[in-house]
Parts: structure tokens; sequence; C-alpha cells
């Protein structure tokens, strides 16, 4: 299977390193192990975040500046290392300068992905509303995340777009009333779906993306398949690879037997049901 990367976003930015594991979906928090292996203490409650330099908050300044002079937006991913909606006292200052910088870089639209949406309200500064340059994201590993979460998306009727991050995805999710009008007028515009890559991963059943893939085609959401993660199905692997890799036999809802291999994100490729998805949602003009 031939792996290609995909480029969801131009850049991406933390404002700090550093979070606490909340759900299923964190137990191998890639975040955490690279932390850890560059010596990094920075993750659960009582431990420090890391602070970033000057230069580091500078850096979108010229993303914003390369952006306008093509005239072509640019997505910035925020944040990777650290969630922006951490509720700790430490951070206010951090997540008030975050918030200034997006109001300063009006050609970048900032992709703010929690696993607290919860928060996002009470965080944000008195009065404050999130411009259009912002795209509100939510991660939904199963239906339980689905049912908790998403609701809090489905508040704010003024950033651009709210989508969801089904990665780790790991069970069944249905998301089809999410992906319908509320009573504001709003929905989720964007499901990104991906299998776990870290150390321990967890395989993903084709039978979960496959169901998202089609709600999203039933309701016209665009659908982003970003990776299969460290497992495979194991017919679309070349034979000279599978050597004595690790396999593992998952059972579709009618009984049908599904064979994966461990074989690593880049021999396992992002390919579903033989084809590539890599759609975007469609921002009205500013």
């Amino acid at each position: 299977m031939k792996y290609s990367k995909i480029e969801w976003c131009n850049h991406t930015f933390n404002p700090w390193w550093g979070c606490t594991k909340v759900s299923d979906g964190c137990d191998n928090c890639y975040a955490a192990s690279m932390s850890h292996r560059w010596g990094h203490n920075v993750w659960g409650p009582h431990a420090p975040r890391r602070e970033m330099s000057d230069s580091h908050w500078k850096q979108p300044i010229a993303w914003n500046y390369e952006a306008m002079a093509s005239g072509v937006r640019h997505r910035v991913f925020c944040a990777s290392m650290a969630d922006v909606f951490e509720n700790r006292p430490d951070l206010v200052p951090h997540r008030q300068r975050l918030l200034n910088l997006i109001g300063e870089t009006p050609n970048l639209d900032w992709l703010l992905v929690t696993k607290r949406p919860h928060l996002i309200k009470k965080l944000a500064p008195p009065g404050y509303r999130y411009p259009a340059n912002v795209w509100l994201g939510t991660t939904v590993e199963n239906q339980h995340s689905a049912d908790t979460r998403i609701k809090y998306l489905l508040e704010f009727a003024k950033p651009s777009v709210r989508f969801l991050s089904c990665e780790p995805l790991l069970g069944p999710v249905d998301i089809r009333r999410y992906l319908q009008p509320g009573p504001n007028g709003v929905r989720i515009d964007w499901v990104i779906v991906g299998g776990e890559s870290e150390h321990g991963a967890r395989p993903m059943n084709p039978e979960w993306a496959q169901s998202l893939l089609e709600q999203c085609q039933e309701a016209g959401v665009p659908f982003l398949f970003k990776q299969w993660g460290s497992w495979a199905l194991l017919n679309q692997v070349p034979k000279e690879v599978i050597g004595k890799r690790q396999t593992l036999r998952l059972v579709r809802k009618d009984g049908t037997p599904v064979q994966m291999i461990k074989v690593g994100k880049k021999v396992a490729g992002r390919l579903l049901d033989g084809k590539e998805y890599t759609e975007f949602p469609q921002v009205q003009p500013r």
C-alpha cells in the first residue's frame, strides 16, 4: 500500500506544551510520549507547562504575511502538544496571548481542537466572541465522547467551522443527528478520521471508519481520512511486508472476520475502500 502524506494543515502552533489525560483517547497520547522522549516533564495535573519563546510566538505573524501575499489562506493546527482549553490559572495569560494573536492574523484559519469543549465559553475573556478565522473542533474517539462533547460545539454559530477529530477512533460512532442543522442553524461541518499510531496503538475496525464516511456522504459533510495508524488491513499489505508481524482478528457487526496487521502508519497508509478521502469545508469569503 502506497503511503501518501496529507498536508491537512499548513502549520502547527503550540502556545505551550503539556496537558492532563482525560479520556480513553488519551491512553497512548503521542504528545505525552514525545514530551518524555525530549526530557520535558510537562504531563499531569501537577506538572508545570512548558512556556514558549517570543520568537516562537512571532512565527504566525510571518505565516499571516505569506498567506496575505499569496492570496491563499493558511490553516494552523493549534495545539498538537497541549489543549487550549485546559483549565489552569497559570495558562490564563498564555491563552489570552493566543486569542490576541488569532485576532492579529486574519489570513490564518486557526483549528482549535480540544477534549474539553465544555470549557470553551467558560475560559473565554468576558464579552469575547470567537472570530471568523477560528475553527472549533473536539476529539471524538467513541460514542460516549461524541454524545458528551459535540453538543458544546453546536452552541457556537459564529466561528466558520465546527469539526470533529475522530482520532484515535476506538469504537463505532453514530453522529447523524449532529450532521443536521440544529435550532440555531449550525451543524458539524467537517469530520476527520484516523487510527492510533503510538506505542501500544489499538487497531481501528474498518467498519467504524466506513460508517462515518457513509454518514458524512449522506449529509453532504466533507470527510478526511487521515491515516490507518499502526494497524492495516492484512489483505491490503504487500506480502513482502508481512513477515512475522503481529496480526489480530476483528469482527464486523454481521460476524464477518477482519484480519489486521501491525505495520506502522507509513506502510498502513490512508486508503479507505481503495480511495483517499481528502475533503475540506468550503468557507465563505470574508
